[in-house]
C-alpha cells in the first residue's frame, strides 16, 4: 500500500473538530470488529458495545469504505508500516497543530501492534496522537509519550480493570443530563474534547446514536 492512502480526514466529527479548534485531524482506521476479507479480529476485547458500534452503520457499510479499510489492516501487519506511517506524516504540513485520531473503527488488535503506534508517535513529537480503546488489559503499565492518549472505553469484555475515579475513560449515555448527573464531559460533538490536552476531567461521556 502507497503511503498516501494510509490516512484520511476522518467522519463528520472529526471535520467539524478540526474547524472549530483550528487545527488539523487525520484518522486511521481499520475494521470494526474483524476483517471480512482475513476473518481476522480487529476488537478482541469487545462486548456490549459491538451491537451499539458506529462503525457498523451508514457509509461504514459500503464496500468501497470495507475494502479501504481492510487495505489499512494489512498495511498494519507489514514489517515497515512505522516507515510507510512516518513517511506519509512527513507530508503533512505543519501549519496547524496537527492530531492523528487512531481508530474512529476498530481497535489495537495485539500487542505488537500497539508497539508499532508508540514508534510512529516517538518519531513525529510535534504531532499529537490519540484513541479510545478496549485493548487496556495489554497496554497497561506501558510508559505513553507526551504526545499520546488513550481513552479507555467501558462496553469491553475488561470493564472491570478500569479505576472510573482515576483513568480516563469513556461511557455511553442516553441523554445529556444522564451524563451530567455522573459527572461525565461531553465529547459527542468535538472528539478532541475526549483528551488530555483540552479536558481536565478523566470521565468522558458520548451520547449513544
Amino acid at each position: 500500500m502507497k503511503a498516501q492512502n494510509l490516512l484520511g480526514k476522518g467522519n463528520a466529527k472529526l471535520i467539524k473538530t478540526a474547524e472549530a479548534f483550528g487545527v488539523q485531524i487525520f484518522n486511521f482506521s481499520i475494521p470494526a470488529g474483524n476483517d471480512k476479507l482475513s476473518g481476522k479480529i480487529t476488537c478482541p476485547f469487545a462486548g456490549s458495545c459491538f451491537k451499539l458500534c458506529y462503525a457498523k452503520k451508514g457509509n461504514y457499510r459500503f464496500g468501497n469504505v470495507q475494502r479501504g479499510l481492510s487495505n489499512r489492516y494489512e498495511a498494519t501487519k507489514q514489517e515497515n508500516f512505522v516507515e510507510l506511517m512516518n513517511k506519509e506524516l512527513s507530508k503533512i504540513k505543519k501549519h496547524k497543530q496537527t492530531y492523528i485520531r487512531i481508530h474512529d473503527s476498530g481497535d489495537f488488535y495485539s500487542p505488537t501492534y500497539f508497539a508499532k503506534w508508540l514508534q510512529i508517535a516517538r518519531f513525529n513529537p510535534s504531532i499529537r496522537f490519540y484513541a479510545y480503546t478496549k485493548s487496556h488489559s495489554f497496554i497497561r503499565g506501558i510508559e505513553l509519550p507526551e504526545n499520546f492518549d488513550l481513552i479507555y472505553s467501558l462496553g469491553s469484555t475488561k470493564d472491570e480493570l478500569i479505576n472510573q475515579e482515576t483513568e480516563r475513560h469513556s461511557k455511553i449515555f442516553y441523554s445529556v443530563d444522564e451524563m451530567q448527573q455522573h459527572g461525565y464531559t461531553d465529547s459527542s460533538y468535538f472528539d478532541l474534547l475526549a483528551t488530555k490536552w483540552h479536558t481536565a476531567n478523566n470521565k468522558i461521556g458520548l451520547i449513544i446514536h
